[in-house]
């Protein structure tokens, strides 16, 4: 019997998120009435523009002053009672996420550097056999974008332009930012090495 070559199917490599990771409702880091909070919608897309609907995002952050919530953060900067800054959105069936939360205040950099307000995020997603680690940062934020150590670590500007969340304008509620996250393509969003 001889055996028959030909192309392996493409198989999934898990966790199945979707099932295996029980999340209830999004990531809601403040309630949306806080007086800081701000949304951030996005999609998770492949390289083809298609909408990854098993994914999952988890977001750390410090405070609208700049603080983590941390044991090793013992700045004299201060603490918002309930504010952890962790939080955990699965995407929907079209590839969507939205987390509810503040805008962070400027952290410490590497040497005597100031970080511009940002939003640290980690996707895990069917296919990847270890997760991506991204930022989020403002665009209305420019002139602190303009001095922010990783931001400027990147050398071709366009590419700094897939960490931006835009601001949109219109309707009720919290202010809105739109980031959406591409794993690959042309428009691939910058990820980090932990």
């Amino acid at each position: 019997m001889s055996a028959r070559r030909g192309t392996t199917p493409s198989q999934t490599v898990g966790p199945f998120h979707r099932i295996m990771v029980p999340w209830e409702g999004g990531a809601e880091l403040v309630p949306p009435d806080d007086p800081h909070a701000i949304r951030i919608e996005g999609r998770i897309l492949d390289g083809a523009g298609q909408p990854v609907d098993d994914s999952v995002v988890e977001v750390w952050q410090a405070n609208v002053h700049g603080r983590y919530a941390h044991a090793e953060d013992t700045r004299e900067v201060p603490l918002v009672e309930g504010f952890d800054g962790f939080g955990r959105a699965i995407a929907d069936g079209h590839g969507r996420f939205t987390i509810v939360t503040v805008k962070p205040g400027c952290v410490p950099g590497p040497g005597d550097t100031v970080q511009a307000p940002h939003i640290c995020l980690l996707v895990f997603a069917r296919g990847l056999l270890k997760q991506l680690v991204t930022r989020v940062y403002f665009a209305d934020e420019a002139a602190a974008n303009e001095q922010d150590p990783m931001l400027l670590s990147i050398k071709e500007s366009g590419r700094r332009d897939t960490l931006l969340a835009v601001r949109r304008e219109g309707g009720g509620g919290p202010p809105v930012y739109e980031f959406d996250i591409h794993l690959q393509g042309s428009r691939e969003t910058v990820f980090f090495d932990l």
